[in-house]
């Protein structure tokens, strides 16, 4: 609905139910009323429609307070299912509309107008008003509470999720609506309740902590400041609550700066502008609240194959033999080295689109990233969003022509980067998508990247504006707590009463900004490729996962900022950015050769693996120091054999928004140990990713719960645990443990220095048997860089995996899914891996094995028996095509029955 229908509606004269006014609270003292914010609001009328999807109340202000303005008088609450497993909750001025996202950034429903009334029995004859339907678990109820409030509950179960019922004589829990001022309070059942998301903030914890202000409000701030606003903002959090595991997710969509406070026992938003906007997702899973939660703001961005190869980058890089000598230093320590980065040094005076004509000349350039692209290598460079004021420079003078900036008193605004007084492009004008995309097109005519990576676009600037003292928009009348310490919202960044396309203020479009810049970047690049974009952002909001990839920011070189990172790549995944990592080694301060060597086993393991560095600090490139290389050479050895698995997983995530890397109870929700896990994760639903985090340790205490567990880097070491408990496990300085647990089935490929050489080598399937039901696994393939990921073209296979025991028969089988791509590619499988095995598969004379393509009587079998009682069987020497569907079938050898040439005949 358009905001204009909006309010002609909300000033409807037919209302149903008919409260009156309530006397406000009682107050002690004048000086009391005066600290008072609001007094609340009383339901005045409800409204519902036939098909019982969705109700709209009206409501009136009970008493006025001057505190951070005049209050709204009249509130129009609409409540609606929107989909079986969404609620969607909205409150706003019933007589003037409010700056809420636009659909065109943000596409989603419009609620309904609703003309249909009815006259009930009298109010004291009805329970209080409700909004439910069979199809949703999801129960609305309008309490006639003075003041008022409501609740969300389920109807399965009968939990209150989220209930803004105030507390008797406690304003900081009553609903207040101000210009810049919105306050909304829910309970919640400290013992039961646990919240994670609400971010961008770097935390030692992944489960939110009682007693935290958690500011939104975009700030080029150092990740490596703890509890403090960073680059992007999502005001969305994940409730899974014990001891069941049943899980919602909660989100207000509002991209205004807020307060969020989180006692533990309850939860409130502070917010200085818009609407209060609030979905409400069911569940009951973690993967379900996610998968409903991307539904809506936009499913993960494919990302190329090559994307998830090792990145090296440093700022500081002193021209292009300084690039030359770190690609040869991979290749000499035989180091896996996919992308090559370059920070703003290699830019002509820190201009955008330019090159630096001494250090980092065009010729030269063109003859480096040629020479990368030989090697199937890649290459991406920084671009800020700031355009230098310089009438001799082309991109400025383009963007003057085309009238793209942000304007403050009729003129673009002036602030000052790195090139020093800049410009900053209007990414909500219609005009500066194709503007960008024009610079972009003529620099990568100029030396052809394969990835943008866009920073400092929080907006970020040098300097600070005064604030206009003929309005309050600059300096509003309730201080977030910004940078920790209320720091003017000004501070740092373009002025908030700046104007963008359409008078929209950057008051209220401000924490958009690195969303919009994400997605005219990431159509320039498909534009201007015809591949597949990959775009990295430091700045994200709501959504920003459909355009681009994250990194963590300006982290140190600290182990606590090492153990920073789980938490924070956990929190992105829940936000719908899963192709996230942070800066390997730490970019800020020097690191050392422990810390390094720590750092990249657990960062081999990231969605995104990149090695960033600070100008001015010590270079760590991976080849530095001996044990790192040797290391590196492990773990990434292992990254890059479970490249396939991460590729599958980043397609889960395009096509259903499930993270990469997970939290353990994603897998586990009944498991409530799992929930207070910060030092581990998951990739995909069975990987575990156990790190050493602190300095000196050679053992790490690590969780597991029920199942067997196998080693990935020695199949012949496991964990059987009945009960999911903690484990110390041995980890010397070059070993990180990743485990598998049972019931999963892995794609992987053989070692290489690049994903394209990875992508030649024959498939290896590791099948780790389940001891309570069948294995599984699948495996998406494509050509890595379309920019339609499984799309009508049929360029794309995936190939299901089920293995499991029929008839004490061990059965493997596949199921392909268009199979002409795989088929055309001639990618074939070479080993079969099973782990988990028991001792009556100690014997193995043969293997039944029949596919479309025929049968193949060259494998070879091995087994091993371990001594923690299982066995290991490999069939290897296979050549079956990926492509063409199989069935293997393998049983003890007292039961082996007859042999014709060379295959077994069960």
């Amino acid at each position: 609905m358009n905001k204009r229908s909006r309010t002609r509606y909300s000033c409807f004269p037919l209302l149903v139910f008919f409260f009156g006014l309530l006397d406000p609270p009682l107050i002690s003292s004048s000086t009391e009323a005066e600290s008072i914010i609001g007094y609340g609001y009383s339901l005045r009328s409800v409204t519902t429609d036939p098909a019982g999807k969705s109700l709209t109340a009206h409501l009136q202000l009970i008493n006025g307070s001057s505190v951070f303005g005049p209050d709204v008088q009249l509130l129009s609450l609409t409540a609606s299912f929107e989909t079986k497993d969404r609620l969607r909750i909205t409150i706003t001025d019933a007589n003037k509309p409010r700056w809420e996202i636009p659909t065109n950034i943000l596409p989603r429903q419009t609620q309904k107008k609703n003309h249909h009334h009815h006259h009930p029995p009298p109010l004291h004859h009805r329970s209080p008003p409700l909004l439910s339907h069979p199809s949703s678990d999801f129960i609305f109820t309008l309490q006639n509470t003075t003041p008022f409030g409501f609740t969300v509950s389920r109807r399965s179960s009968g939990e209150t999720l989220f209930n803004t019922t105030p507390s008797h004589n406690k304003p900081s829990t009553y609903l207040i609506f101000k210009d810049q001022y919105l306050q909304l309070t829910s309970s919640l059942p400290p013992h039961t309740s646990n919240l994670y998301g609400i971010g961008e903030h770097t935390k030692g914890s992944f489960r939110l902590q009682p007693n935290q202000t958690l500011t939104l409000w975009n700030a080029d701030i150092g990740s490596a400041t703890t509890d403090v606003n960073l680059y992007g903002s999502h005001p969305f959090y994940m409730d899974i609550r014990s001891p069941k595991g049943e899980t919602h997710g909660v989100l207000l969509l509002n991209s205004n700066g807020m307060d969020v406070v989180y006692t533990g026992d309850r939860i409130a938003y502070k917010v200085i502008g818009g609407m209060l906007d609030l979905y409400f997702f069911a569940g009951p899973t973690p993967e379900m609240v996610i998968e409903q939660y991307t539904d809506l703001i936009g499913r993960p961005a494919p990302m190329p194959y090559w994307s998830f190869g090792f990145h090296q980058c440093r700022y500081g890089y002193e021209d292009v033999y300084d690039l030359e000598n770190v690609v040869a230093g991979y290749a000499k320590a035989k180091i896996p080295l996919e992308v090559m980065w370059t920070d703003i040094d290699y830019m002509d005076g820190y201009k955008d689109f330019t090159l630096d004509p001494i250090n980092f000349p065009v010729d030269k350039m063109k003859t480096f990233v040629d020479r990368l692209h030989k090697n199937g290598q890649k290459y991406v460079v920084i671009v800020d969003p700031g355009i230098s004021v310089n009438e001799t420079y082309p991109t400025y003078v383009r963007g003057m022509k085309a009238e793209i900036f942000i304007k403050r008193d009729g003129v673009p605004y002036l602030g000052k980067v790195w090139p020093g007084l800049t410009y900053f492009p209007d990414f909500l004008n219609p005009s500066s998508e194709s503007f960008w995309s024009n610079e972009i097109r003529i620099f990568h005519d100029l030396l052809p990247v394969d990835g943008l990576w866009i920073d400092m676009n929080e907006l970020s600037n040098f300097i600070s504006s005064p604030a206009n003292p003929s309005s309050t928009i600059d300096d509003p009348p309730y201080k977030i707590n910004n940078s920790g310490y209320q720091r003017p919202i000004n501070e740092k960044t373009v002025a908030a009463t700046s104007l963008h396309f359409g008078n929209v203020t950057e008051y209220n479009i401000h924490n958009l900004y690195g969303f919009l810049e994400s997605r005219a970047t990431n159509a320039a690049l498909a534009n201007v490729t015809g591949k597949r974009p990959f775009v990295l952002s430091r700045s994200t909001f709501v959504g920003s996962g459909k355009y681009t990839a994250h990194w963590t920011g300006d982290n140190a070189a600290t182990w606590s900022d090492l153990a920073y990172t789980i938490p924070s790549i956990l929190n992105f995944g829940l936000f719908g950015i899963p192709m996230v990592g942070a800066d390997i080694c730490g970019f800020s301060g020097n690191t050392t050769e422990e810390l390094c060597r720590r750092w990249i086993q657990l960062g081999a393991f990231y969605p995104f693996a990149r090695d960033h560095s600070s100008i001015g600090t010590s270079r760590q490139e991976l080849y530095i120091w001996k044990s790192v290389a040797a290391t590196a050479r492990k773990v990434l050895g292992l990254r890059y054999r479970l490249l396939p698995y991460f590729y599958t997983l980043m397609y889960e995530a395009h096509s259903k928004g499930i993270p990469i890397a997970r939290p353990i109870f994603f897998s586990f929700p009944d498991d409530t140990k799992t929930y207070e896990i910060s030092s581990q994760f998951l990739l995909g639903k069975g990987v575990m990713v156990s790190p050493v985090l602190v300095s000196g340790a050679v053992s790490v205490d690590a969780y597991f719960p029920a199942g067997n567990w196998f080693d990935l880097f020695d199949y012949s070491h496991s964990l059987s645990l009945e009960k999911g408990d903690y484990v110390k496990l041995d980890a010397p300085p070059d070993h990180i443990n990743v485990h598998v647990r049972e019931g999963n089935i892995l794609g992987m490929q053989g070692e290489a220095m690049t994903t394209q050489e990875a992508r030649n080598t024959p498939f290896e399937l590791l099948v780790v048997m389940s001891s309570h039901g069948n294995s599984s696994g699948e495996i998406f393939m494509d050509n890595g860089e379309d920019v339609e990921i499984a799309g009508k073209g049929g360029r794309w296979s995936i190939v299901r995996f089920t293995s499991g025991f029929v008839r004490n028969k061990l059965i493997l089988e596949s199921e392909v899914i268009n199979e002409e791509f795989a088929v055309s590619q001639n990618w074939i499988i070479g080993k079969v891996t099973f782990l988990g095995l028991t001792r009556d598969f100690n014997r193995i004379k043969g293997c039944g094995l029949n596919t479309r393509a025929g049968m193949d009587n060259r494998m070879a079998i091995k087994v091993e028996e371990n001594h923690n009682g299982f066995v290991t069987l490999e069939v290897s020497k296979l050549s079956m095509l990926i492509g063409k569907e199989f069935k293997m079938e393998i049983v003890p050898d007292k039961q082996i029955r007859a042999v014709y040439n060379g295959v077994t005949q069960l």
